[in-house]
């Protein structure tokens, strides 16, 4: 069974080794994780115009909005301030920025009444990240922009941590996603085709755990939960953030959370950088880790 710990004061290797069991940690906003999301709201606001940015989608046809996200999206993912403020923000929740890798910050997106559901603003269906070639050892952030509530998070489906899933994952290699589907996201307006890892039998979809953290808030969990969109029914876009990080000594010694079901191959080790430096990830230990999953399938 799934517990969330409310700001809690344990140290950064407790936290991973209870993360690594299935645990979910939410933390209040914190001054570099509220910087990060001002910011976020200023290219928002300025993408937007006028527009109240979460009722929007009703004043707009869809692929106007799809078209503004294209382009707002890749802006904030590639702004050199958010190399600055996420190393601030992994540092402010206790971890050590000489050992702590992450990834790129990802601006999301969940329409509401079905309006965008696919492509740039997909709604993700009952998944692991290790589906899509996460490492084990991955730990998620998540953070809402502006108000959010039950309606519009996302649900961790708790009792399937430690249950396989029948899934696809066998069919995906991460180096070829980048190469043949990545980029195509925004021509998805009425439907995704691409074929992505999903579950191929039915899921109880309940129990279930909805964390509703504030603006700027952080929420933290394995990249292997199953985790899905709650179908949006708010009458508002939530817009939220979310990146990734490892810990260099975890991915060394292989520690993390259990595959239960995971067949993809390659590896996204390759898209995380040293908080302290930039540095990229050691290209041994990404080598390393997509022979394990090439022996695995």
């Amino acid at each position: 069974m799934t517990s969330v710990f409310s700001n809690s004061r344990v140290d950064d290797d407790t936290r991973r080794h209870l993360l690594f069991q299935g645990e979910v940690f939410v933390y209040s906003a914190s001054p570099a994780s509220a910087e990060l999301v001002g910011f976020a709201r200023e290219l928002i606001a300025e993408a937007f115009g006028g527009r109240d940015p979460e009722t929007a989608q009703f004043d707009m046809a869809v692929e106007e909005f799809a078209a503004l996200l294209a382009d707002l999206k890749p802006r904030f993912i590639h702004h050199p301030r958010c190399k600055e403020l996420l190393p601030r923000v992994i540092e402010e929740f206790g971890c050590t920025l000489g050992q702590t890798y992450f990834d790129v910050p990802r601006l999301r997106t969940s329409t509401s009444n079905d309006y965008l559901t696919s492509g740039i603003s997909y709604a993700f269906h009952p998944h692991r990240d290790c589906w899509y070639s996460a490492p084990f050892n991955q730990v998620n952030w998540w953070i809402p922009v502006y108000d959010v509530v039950p309606e519009n998070v996302m649900a961790f489906h708790t009792g399937y941590f430690d249950q396989p899933v029948r899934n696809g994952s066998a069919r995906y290699d991460y180096g070829e996603w980048n190469r043949t589907s990545r980029q195509t996201a925004a021509q998805h307006v009425r439907g995704d085709t691409r074929d992505q890892p999903r579950p191929e039998e039915p899921i109880d979809l309940e129990p279930q755990v909805r964390v509703v953290p504030e603006p700027g808030g952080v929420m933290i969990f394995s990249g292997a939960q199953l985790h899905s969109t709650v179908p949006n029914t708010s009458g508002r876009t939530r817009f939220s953030i979310d990146f990734r990080t490892v810990d260099i000594d975890d991915v060394r010694s292989g520690r993390g959370a259990p595959n239960v079901d995971a067949e993809c191959t390659g590896t996204t080790l390759r898209d995380f950088v040293r908080c302290s430096d930039l540095d990229a990830m050691p290209e041994e230990l990404a080598q390393r880790y997509e022979s394990a999953a090439l022996a695995r399938v």
